[in-house]
């Protein structure tokens, strides 16, 4: 740990806390911005990931989030995404985060060691998931009991670290390093590499989703649109994409119950609400594939 390219001093640390605010939030920014900038080198990495993602997901497979501290939140956050985001169901996506998703404020840090609830709340895994677990050290015994699990049940394993050669990454079958900078408060792993982090799962569930077929020019047409907010979002994607007036891609929308692919189809296509549904089915939910069938 004491090697780690997490815990190592920041080349601006030396006299930080003598500095004026204005130039220490000089060197934060940075520090942000480098950390993104360490995740180009992963591309390739998050690309090949992101396939294997929607492969099992489209399979009927359940992709396990897993990690603590800091990793955990980030995590946690795109998961509990793909829901209202992309429609992923509710049983294909599971969290899993030392000491449980916080409640309120605290958020002990023993609990990243603590891996004796892991074989339970892991138990029923198969070939068909996929763990995504997360570490910035790789070296985190609750990120790693869990990937152990999840290998043994015959599971897909990506891991995300920032530090290369570390056990995690060893432990993948999809390594995915992201070679931050030594944070400015050395080892607050919650700034550069958590940062690094929220962009390589954000790209990687995005990235699922375009596989998957629920991304179309750019707009999210498997999204939930269960508010206000997102109710008109929908309502200008169908317009948008079916080319229709908003008064008839409202319609569309309710005659489709609200499902966005199914409501383009409607309107683009004047057809039923079943057979857009069939149409979506024989496509694997492929949009442009279904609109490009000419019944």
């Amino acid at each position: 740990m004491a090697n780690s390219r997490t815990e190592a001093l920041h080349d601006m640390a030396i006299g930080l806390d003598e500095r004026p605010l204005a130039e220490v939030a000089a060197v934060l920014v940075e520090g942000q911005i480098a950390a993104a900038e360490a995740v180009r080198t992963a591309v390739p990495a998050i690309a090949a990931c992101a396939a294997v993602m929607a492969e099992k997901v489209r399979a009927g497979g359940v992709l396990h989030y897993a990690a603590a501290g800091s990793s955990g939140l980030m995590a946690a956050a795109d998961c509990q995404e793909l829901g209202g985001t992309f429609s992923i169901p509710v049983a294909q996506l599971s969290i899993h985060m030392a000491g449980g998703l916080p409640s309120g404020v605290e958020m002990p840090g023993d609990t990243e060691d603590a891996t004796d609830d892991l074989s339970d709340a892991l138990d029923g895994m198969s070939p068909r998931d996929v763990l995504i677990a997360v570490s910035a050290s790789g070296t985190t015994p609750y990120t790693l009991a869990a990937a152990r699990i999840a290998k043994a049940a015959g599971a897909t394993v990506v891991g995300i670290a920032n530090n290369a050669g570390s056990a995690l990454l060893n432990a993948a079958d999809h390594p995915i390093c992201v070679p931050t900078p030594p944070e400015v408060l050395s080892g607050s792993t919650r700034m550069g590499a958590g940062t690094a982090q929220k962009i390589v799962l954000n790209m990687l569930s995005t990235l699922m989703a375009i596989e998957l077929g629920h991304v179309h020019d750019g707009m999210m047409v498997n999204l939930r649109a269960d508010n206000i907010k997102l109710r008109a979002r929908a309502r200008s994607i169908v317009a948008r994409v079916a080319s229709v007036e908003q008064g008839a891609a409202e319609a569309a929308l309710d005659t489709s119950n609200g499902e966005v692919k199914v409501a383009i189809l409607v309107a683009a296509k004047g057809i039923p609400v079943g057979r857009a549904t069939e149409i979506l089915r024989e496509t694997e939910g492929n949009l442009r594939a279904a609109l490009a069938r000419k019944d």
